[in-house]
């Protein structure tokens, strides 16, 4: 790799040829002059032309890493005149054809379409300087170094580390919309694990390079033939040649303007059809993206049946590390390298066959296959560099030191200290202050996968030193099956909760959790509850979860719980030391197109294309578990994010209920308020817990991301990299009068009358994971201990 400049002023030079001599193998510079160029099949000398300079040539080192730099004399050549009109840009005009061209080249137009993917997915650690290796620290492990190398991307130097290989048949159709991908052979370095099989096949991490938008780490860049790429992106005409017969044109593109999500890079079009030969793209340097250095994407196609562009291959690389262009801290790159071969095309298969309850399946011996097998079945052969991992990795996890130090990550990660079979934790709730318990000591646990993975215990015991109360709570979970999730789950607490709070706010046992607070934690209740759940999911996205539920809550301290009830001809206030109620229910849940990260128990949603449905019934049985109450409880969700063309991002989050019955206030809806100066955008940031309570309403949460719309024309905030958000919430209810009349609110707690509205405005990616809103509450100004303005911070970790 290296850079071509002028030899008199310095300039760096764009569009220069670099070849190997005597061979097809060759490059050109980007728009800044640099080029890297990697082959298995090197001459001894490199050269370098471009026309109006004198043609060069540097020696070559063949097997090893080199850097080669140019400084090119300027050839001058009298010409005679030449009159220059203005007109259309010709590569304007191939990029109007392109996306005129679009639909017939589109893979997602075809009636149907499968293949055979082969998908090798690579990790390595980069920045590996012999300081680095020198450390104490890594003596143990000083026979890996041998396998450092250096990357052709942007001269690090790195140490693979982990490796995966798939062999998979994909299967797709339009109408109905079908996807069906069969991993039938699997390897990875290090452990065997199907739900992380599912996550390195070809549907992850896929793009298509015909979408107007490509999705790079949750961040939607532009792509180079967007309907709208003329807004985004230049356009230059750079070169025409052969390829197997089909003349082709190299068009060269850059962004339009600076910090935008874009890309820098170039790709070859058939002059016939319009279609997309190949293309390489790296994103902008000035990209306001965060702990991705560099990330190139390479995409190559195949013409089959004569008018059908295929995608053979597809070769991703990203840099990531935590400080930008330093070459001192330790990062990682990232590699994924598809090629697809086998293609049938427009034969669908019936529509039955793509009903599987998940799109992703893995054969049942998909890591039993051998060595024999992987040499005879991959698409092409390992790199030195690949063939090496599987034995470093199965070395180095022999070593015990290698286990302790992984241990100390995934204790650091989950917040669990794994020890055989058990996991203590989590260790930031083991001491926590609050005004109810004082400090709080609590110790708990759970088993690990070494236990079982298909049983998971847990539980907990905890004591207030200025309540002088135990509390306690146990879980158990039984996994029926992974993968469509189904699962048994029964749990029992009786402990301190934080009526109204959302799923989203702090732990109230979270051991920094007082730090935040704008009000003393007093509003506590003590819940004693037994649930029991089963989860039934049908295919990725779509479950159910059925559910009873046997809760008491009791009031803090001497206070009782007040209600109104009729004697005859008067009306009197009851004092109850507790509320027990008895629920069942079922819950559903749509997510269409969902993808999800699964460990043996847990599950994390990556995200849906779609809106996420949740739909809630709950029925109040009396005289049940002493039950004292009937009602029947009803809940809409919908939350869903969508790009808003080149102006950023939204996320828009919706809930509407109806509670049918005569109830105390606490099994109402609480409507979630925050108490801390911590920023939750599932509630009500200036609304104070147990503030307004109601039996019917409505909720919307609306967050536009600018992602640096305005920002990235500010050269401070360019270079702060610094992000604008804007929000709006708003809630609308209303609660019955028999509801109004049954309970004797607490001092603050309101029914709604009119709507509740707040606003605000922020920068997000402040030192890349701090988010600061200002925060405006619009109405119901005149309750106490409320504030019409407030400033509110968060952690976020975005790309």
């Amino acid at each position: 790799m290296g850079t071509v400049a002028d030899s008199a002023t310095g300039e760096p030079l764009p569009f220069v040829n670099i070849i190997f001599k005597g061979s097809s193998v060759g490059i050109t510079t980007n728009f800044d002059g640099e080029y890297s160029i990697e082959t298995n099949n090197a001459s001894d000398t490199l050269l370098a032309s471009f026309i109006g300079y004198e043609r060069m040539s540097a020696k070559v080192l063949k097997g090893k890493f080199q850097i080669i730099d140019f400084k090119m004399k300027a050839q001058f050549i009298q010409l005679e005149d030449v009159i220059i009109r203005p007109g259309v840009n010709p590569a304007e005009i191939i990029f109007d054809s392109i996306i005129a061209n679009k639909p017939n080249n589109d893979p997602d137009n075809l009636e149907s379409y499968e293949y055979e993917a082969y998908t090798k997915i690579e990790l390595d650690a980069n920045n590996i300087t012999e300081k680095f290796q020198s450390r104490k620290i890594y003596k143990p492990f000083e026979f890996i170094f041998q396998y450092v190398d250096t990357s052709t991307v942007n001269g690090k130097t790195y140490l693979p580390i982990f490796l995966s290989e798939t062999i998979s048949n994909v299967y797709t159709r339009k109408n109905p919309k079908g996807y069906l991908e069969k991993i039938k052979a699997s390897k990875i370095s290090g452990f065997n694990n199907k739900s992380a099989m599912q996550l390195l096949g070809d549907e992850y991490l896929n793009t298509n390079i015909y979408d107007n938008y490509i999705d790079v780490f949750q961040l939607h860049f532009v792509s180079p033939i967007a309907n709208g790429g003329l807004s985004s992106y230049k356009y230059y005409l750079v070169d025409s040649a052969s390829f197997d017969g089909k003349w082709c044109y190299k068009l060269m593109f850059k962004p339009r303007h600076k910090q935008t999500l874009t890309f820098t890079g170039n790709m070859w079009v058939h002059d016939t059809t319009f279609a997309i030969r190949e293309i390489e793209m790296h994103i902008a340097n000035d990209a306001n993206m965060n702990f991705v250095n560099d990330l190139v994407i390479n995409k190559s196609f195949e013409i089959i049946n004569g008018n059908r562009w295929v995608l053979t291959r597809d070769y991703t690389i990203a840099d990531f590390n935590i400080t930008e262009n330093n070459k001192r801290t330790v990062g990682f790159f990232g590699k994924k390298t598809t090629t697809c071969r086998n293609y049938i095309i427009n034969q669908p298969k019936a529509p039955s066959f793509y009903n599987s309850p998940v799109n992703v399946l893995v054969s049942d011996s998909a890591d039993l296959h051998n060595d024999k097998y992987w040499l005879e079945n991959r698409h092409e052969n390992l790199t030195k560099d690949e063939s090496t991992i599987y034995y470093m990795i199965d070395t180095l996890t022999t070593i015990p030191q290698f286990k302790t130090y992984m241990d100390i990550l995934e204790m650091v990660i989950t917040g669990y200290y794994v020890k055989g079979m058990f996991e203590i934790g989590p260790y930031a709730s083991m001491l926590s202050f609050n005004a109810v318990e004082g400090a709080r000591f609590r110790f708990g646990g759970r088993t690990s996968n070494a236990f079982s993975t298909k049983i998971l215990l847990g539980g907990y015991v905890a004591y207030g030193t200025l309540d002088a109360k135990f509390k306690y709570g146990a879980n158990a979970l039984y996994m029926f099956n992974k993968n469509p999730r189904r699962a048994l789950r029964t749990s029992f607490r009786y402990d301190l909760e934080q009526l109204g709070a959302s799923q989203n706010a702090f732990r109230e046992d979270f051991f920094l959790a007082f730090l935040f607070r704008r009000l003393p934690a007093d509003k506590l209740s003590f819940v004693e509850e037994i649930k029991l759940e089963y989860e039934h999911e049908y295919i990725t996205g779509i479950s159910n979860t059925f559910y009873f539920m046997n809760r008491n809550l009791y009031p803090v301290g001497e206070t009782k719980f007040e209600f109104y009830y009729q004697d005859e001809s008067t009306q009197k206030i009851a004092k109850e030391d507790a509320i027990t109620s008895a629920e069942v229910g079922l819950n559903f849940r749509f997510a269409f197109k969902e993808r999800v990260s699964m460990g043996e128990f847990e599950r994390v949603s990556l995200g849906a294309k779609y809106p996420i449905v949740n739909i809630k019934y709950g029925y109040g049985i009396p005289n049940f578990f002493n039950s004292d109450y009937e009602y029947h409880k009803l809940q809409l969700g919908v939350k869903y994010w969508f790009n808003v063309f080149d102006l950023g991002w939204s996320k828009f989050r919706m809930e509407a209920g109806r509670i049918w019955g005569t109830l105390p206030y606490p099994l109402l809806k609480i409507h979630a308020g925050n108490e801390t100066y911590f920023f939750d955008e599932t509630a009500f940031n200036m609304m104070n817990y147990y503030e307004f309570v109601s039996d019917k309403y409505l909720k919307v949460f609306y967050t536009h991301h600018f992602n640096g719309l305005l920002f990235n024309r500010v050269p401070l905030f360019r270079k702060l990299k610094w992000r604008e958000v804007a929000f709006v919430s708003g809630l609308v209810g209303n609660t019955d009068q028999r509801n109004k009349d049954y309970s004797v609110f607490p001092a603050g707690m309101h029914t709604l009358y009119k709507p509740y509205f707040e606003a605000g405005a922020g920068i997000e990616n402040i030192f890349k994971i701090i988010r600061v809103d200002a925060v405006w509450r619009l109405s119901y100004l005149d309750h106490p201990q409320t504030s019409p303005f407030g400033i509110r911070f968060s952690l976020q970790f975005n790309f």
